[in-house]
């Protein structure tokens, strides 16, 4: 099998090491990840003409590949479909491990999901990875304990689901031990927004920080209220966005 793995919070990140580690055993790994952290970048790419765009050497260390690329994680995935999987696509993206949660709505913003919705934009199978904690030196021994499973069951959905319908699948890990982790649920996207955003710093600029709100319609089912109970969410996702019911009704409207 052959493995691309991105993430958005930088080559260097804890995450992503592990991340490639724990994929090794499965087929070749390559790793194409940004230079520095590019979170919120969503599926970002640079589009001017005259933005230079810097890329390391390819490293290979106990067998994986490294390279790091200086712009957005949708990106990485499309320099690495252009260059090293030009003759044949990987079998599977998986981006991540992200140092924070990327459940509801936040995966609107999320350039760890961004990375595997270019995946799924190109048809392969992808797969985001996160864990509800910022810290850089998080402890992810649950990751460890759970994420292979997880692996190998989507591995084997991904025969079953045709990587053409532009599907992908988001995880979600609580920041807990191994042992206090409930299980694994499949989740819907929860529905939340963020107050407050802006705040004053003294010199006059501004920072986005905002404190999360939830929306009242949440089902019980929503990512962010299992990962917040304890489970581990994986979520289904899809490239096409289109409401089909308010299509249908559209059409009754402006018929073609």
């Amino acid at each position: 099998m052959k493995i691309l793995v991105t993430n958005d919070d930088g080559i260097r990140a804890k995450g992503i090491q592990l991340l490639a580690r724990l994929l090794k055993p499965y087929g070749q790994v390559t790793v194409v990840a940004p230079s520095h952290a590019q979170s919120g970048m969503s599926l970002a790419i640079p589009l001017k003409r005259d933005e230079k765009i810097f890329s390391s050497e390819i490293i290979e260390e106990d067998g994986i590949f490294w390279q790091h690329i200086d712009t957005t994680p949708g990106a990485c995935v499309k320099f690495a479909l252009g260059r090293m999987f030009k003759e044949e696509k990987p079998d599977i993206i998986v981006s991540g491990i992200n140092h924070g949660a990327n459940t509801a709505t936040a995966v609107c913003y999320s350039a760890t999901l961004g990375a595997a919705a270019e995946g799924a934009i190109n048809r392969i199978p992808a797969i985001g990875v996160s864990m509800d904690t910022g810290h850089p030196d998080a402890d992810f021994s649950a990751v460890e304990h759970y994420f292979p499973r997880i692996f190998e069951a989507l591995v084997e959905r991904y025969k079953v689901v045709n990587p053409r319908d532009g599907i992908y699948y988001n995880i979600n890990f609580p920041y807990l031990p191994t042992e206090k982790i409930k299980g694994i649920a499949a989740a819907s996207m929860g529905r939340v927004h963020w107050c407050d955003e802006f705040v004053a710093n003294p010199d006059g600029t501004w920072h986005l920080e905002g404190v999360r709100a939830d929306d009242n319609d949440n089902v019980p089912d929503a990512d962010h209220k299992l990962v917040d109970q304890g489970y581990i969410s994986i979520v289904p996702h899809r490239i096409d966005s289109t409401d089909y019911q308010e299509l249908s009704a559209l059409k009754t409207i402006f018929p073609l």
